[in-house]
């Protein structure tokens, strides 16, 4: 996503001139302790800053209202949106298993951001509270965080990009403890919510597989609901499966647990964008297969897998991308990773956050590990969406 207006990387730089401020921390100790580490961690605090965008662990998640409220009582920043993770992100950095806060603190123009509560079912509620002002500032971008745990939420992202016509990016809230809290003025949870800004906020987004393809995809020619498929290409769709992992993953298929995965063509894509899907279960009498997703016939379905390599070059890929459209040094950078990216595919040594800022350098950075990530309007798996704010 490329905003439709352009400037010089001079004239952002003297209209939003320290703009952004990042801070992190990840210590032991109560939230308020930790809340404050984090704001002493901020590099500058913008004048006039208005909006926070705040990431959790899940260890602090029964904590987060307290620290929404602390951090806009002791920052004077009044609007503040976010979630919990199952690991939290900062230029360079991961965090994971511990008590673990990042922020990003922003000064924008007054009226060029809309934050608004969770879409839990329609849009009727959004419409009347929103509605005047997406047709006044029609919004171009969206940082969202949704529920998991609703059944609709799919649909959901894709009624709130079609009434807004904004890019969407974010991701699902990760939480280990029984709340899902999404930060949105106050606590809540069960839909989606998230900020949405207008044309003077210019920002790239991109999307990163965390998986790369094996061979090309097939036609569904039976299915059977539940994600069961039958038949690929008028063959039993096991006998296509060995014949895609080649040879020696052939052998014994229960090896392709966590390795391979099944890939949904996004149709009319023309970056050939796909959802990976995991493969639930395999019927060697049958020889048929079970994906974690709704298929009828018609439908196009490949293979693809994981690993290190694959999910790096792509990245890799990504970041050049995006150098290339930024046009200059962005002022701040927001990113969201499944769970099974971050130090499961990348090591523990911060990997994906390093190449990150290798490629755009220190700049202001936060996220979270999400359990499913958004991309314009849809859910993705096991990707990585990072958006530069210019």
């Amino acid at each position: 996503m490329t905003a439709s207006s352009i400037e010089s990387g001079a004239q952002r730089a003297g209209r939003y001139a320290s703009a952004f401020a990042v801070g992190e921390t990840a210590a032991p100790g109560a939230w308020g302790s930790i809340a404050a580490a984090c704001l002493d961690a901020l590099d500058s605090l913008p004048e006039r800053a208005n909006l926070g965008f705040i990431y959790v662990t899940a260890a602090l998640a029964d904590d987060l209202g307290s620290i929404v409220t602390f951090l806009r009582e002791r920052s004077g920043v009044a609007d503040w949106t976010g979630t919990v993770g199952l690991g939290v992100m900062a230029s360079g950095a991961e965090f994971y298993d511990r008590p673990a806060l990042s922020i990003l603190v922003a000064a924008l123009p007054e009226g060029s951001y809309r934050p608004f509560r969770p879409v839990v079912s329609d849009m009727a509620d959004f419409d009347r509270h929103h509605g005047a002002w997406v047709g006044e500032h029609k919004p171009i971008l969206g940082v969202v965080h949704g529920d998991p745990r609703n059944p609709a939420i799919v649909d959901i992202v894709e009624a709130v990009s079609g009434k807004t016509s904004a890019f969407l990016v974010g991701g699902l809230t990760a939480s280990e403890s029984p709340e899902f809290p999404q930060v949105c003025g106050t606590l809540a949870e069960g839909g989606l919510s998230g900020v949405l800004f207008s044309s003077e906020q210019l920002a790239v987004t991109g999307l990163s597989q965390g998986c790369t393809p094996i061979g090309e995809s097939h036609e569904v020619t039976g299915a059977a609901g539940q994600g069961i498929v039958t038949s690929l290409d008028d063959r039993p769709a096991l006998a296509v499966l060995r014949e895609d992992v080649g040879e020696l993953l052939a052998r014994d298929l229960s090896r392709i647990g966590g390795y391979i995965f099944a890939a949904l063509p996004i149709p009319g894509s023309d970056t050939g964008d796909y959802l990976v899907r995991n493969l639930v279960g395999l019927d060697m009498e049958r020889e048929c297969l079970q994906i974690g997703d709704e298929v009828a016939g018609g439908d196009r379905l490949g293979f693809c897998r994981r690993d290190h390599a694959s999910a790096r070059s792509d990245l890799k890929r990504m970041l050049e991308d995006l150098r290339e459209r930024a046009g200059g040094a962005p002022r701040a950078a927001l990113y969201f990773s499944c769970v099974a990216r971050g130090r499961h595919l990348f090591g523990t040594n911060s990997e994906e956050l390093q190449l990150i800022r290798e490629t755009f350098g220190d700049i202001p950075l936060s996220g979270f590990f999400a359990n499913g990530e958004i991309s314009n309007n849809r859910l993705y798996g096991y990707t990585g969406v990072l958006t530069l704010l210019l």
